[in-house]
């Protein structure tokens, strides 16, 4: 193939495995109240529906990034489309919540294989001169696609059943397994060692924080299994660091976070999708709980939402290229804390659609403005060697972020209020929102600590310079 071919392959290719892997993170959201009517569980199990996806995906995105550089790019991405796949059957055929939670968690598996794979193999295809462009359209897709989440998890659940949610995944997956082996060009990363110790620290700490952030308004916040399991995860989330510190061939090389636009953007990523996913999870139940809309009619009524990335992402993704992504990223985290602090303050037993429109409106411009420059600010900010280690540190710490936002914002809206009315329901949602709103401020600011373009210029020509003064 020429160059030309195979970068165009490679897009595609990334493109829609993105995108599936993405759809999978929220998809179910508005399907929720109909899985809880056929399988039954609480709020609890609710959350595990969506956290069984993101804490796997989470924990084992640094892995899929690390199985890619030993065995190689194409074939990994090849091997975790099969097992995205095989989750999704899996998932559609669960008779009860428990089987379901634990297909999403294959699903979590396979796309920790496969998501990393997208970013490198599409970085290490396209020229410098065009990657500003290319990965602001690949992050766009992935915004579009979790965002489009809620409303092709309520049209499907309306129009067929909550079961073809994943059923959708397995012909489109089967299709991309034989295409990314004729198509892409296989690779190699530098580091071939797997930091089984690492995995083994990182998916018992997180484990164990979620768990206490899900199980702590059941049980009570003072009893000894919340406690316990949130003073654990946090000391095995320490272990995992100092582990990392003196390991041979870490997952998380520590190094990274010595660049300081390495560290500012992967913060305002964790702050980011901590506010975005908590918010989505309750906005689908508000819209569907307190407003009356069935699944589809409450995901199509987040189109004013979801539609954004399709106009702004590749806009603010070429901008990029021009001012950096500093402005960009402080400006559309701003806009989506302004928009669920507004939904915050809306909120009451008879509000009406029309009063958060305006808001989601906001909400949608942030979003796909904050997507499109973090994958090409993070990958610039690192040797294109270590873009595979990259992107998947970038991509696990957005997805701990998603997971620590469901649990929190949930458990807020648990301790605050329910669904037992809509009065009760404002009362949780209100606080939450709140909540999510100021994680999203906090984001604008680290996004604020990336250096400009001359600084980033400058930090990248230091090593250039040294090397030719000795």
């Amino acid at each position: 193939m020429t160059a030309k071919a195979t970068m165009l392959w490679a897009f595609a290719l990334s493109s829609i495995a993105v995108f599936m892997t993405a759809l999978d993170n929220l998809v179910v959201t508005t399907a929720l109240p109909v899985i809880r009517e056929d399988l039954g569980g609480g709020i609890e199990a609710l959350e595990w529906t969506v956290n069984g996806y993101t804490l796997t995906f989470a924990v084992l995105l640094l892995t899929g990034a690390a199985l890619g550089d030993r065995f190689g790019r194409r074939r990994m991405f090849g091997i975790g489309m099969g097992v995205f796949t095989l989750g999704s059957a899996a998932a559609a055929l669960a008779p009860t919540i428990e089987l379901l939670i634990a297909a999403r968690g294959l699903q979590g598996l396979g796309g920790a294989i496969v998501t990393p794979l997208t970013l490198t193999i599409l970085t290490n295809a396209v020229p410098p001169e065009k990657r500003g462009l290319a990965l602001g359209a690949w992050g766009g897709i992935g915004g579009l696609a979790i965002a489009l989440g809620p409303l092709v998890g309520g049209a499907v659940t309306e129009g067929i059943s909550w079961q073809w949610i994943f059923w959708l995944n397995v012909p489109l997956g089967l299709l991309m397994i034989p295409l990314a082996r004729t198509r892409l060009v296989e690779s190699h990363g530098p580091n071939g060692r797997l930091d089984l110790g690492g995995l083994a620290f990182a998916s018992a700490g997180l484990l164990g924080l979620v768990w206490g952030l899900v199980r702590g308004n059941g049980q009570g916040w003072g009893s000894l299994e919340v406690v316990g399991s949130l003073v654990l995860g946090v000391a095995l989330l320490a272990a995992f660091v100092a582990w990392e510190r003196r390991a041979a061939a870490p997952m998380l090389p520590l190094r990274f976070f010595r660049s300081r636009a390495f560290a500012a953007a992967n913060a305002a990523s964790l702050l980011m999708f901590f506010g975005m996913f908590g918010s989505v999870f309750l906005l689908t139940q508000l819209l569907q709980g307190l407003l009356g809309y069935s699944p589809f009619e409450a995901g199509l009524r987040m189109l004013a939402w979801t539609a954004m990335p399709l106009v702004v992402a590749p806009a603010a993704g070429a901008l990029s290229d021009r001012i950096g992504g500093r402005p960009i990223m402080a400006f559309g985290l701003a806009l989506d804390a302004v928009a669920f602090a507004w939904m915050a303050a809306v909120a009451s037993p008879g509000v009406s659609y029309g009063a958060l429109f305006p808001a989601f409106v906001l909400a949608g411009i942030g979003t796909a403005s904050f997507f499109a420059p973090v994958a090409n600010t993070v990958m610039a900010s690192v040797r294109p060697e270590e873009s595979g280690q990259a992107s998947g540190a970038t991509n696990a710490i957005r997805e701990i972020g998603g997971v620590l936002g469901v649990a929190v914002l949930a458990a807020v809206f648990a301790g605050q209020g329910g669904f037992e009315s809509p009065e009760r329901m404002v009362d949780g949602f209100q606080p939450a929102l709140l909540v999510g709103s100021l994680a999203l401020a906090l984001g604008a600011a680290a996004a604020l600590l990336v250096p400009g373009r001359r600084s980033a210029r400058q930090a990248a020509a230091a090593p250039v310079l040294a090397a030719e003064a000795a």
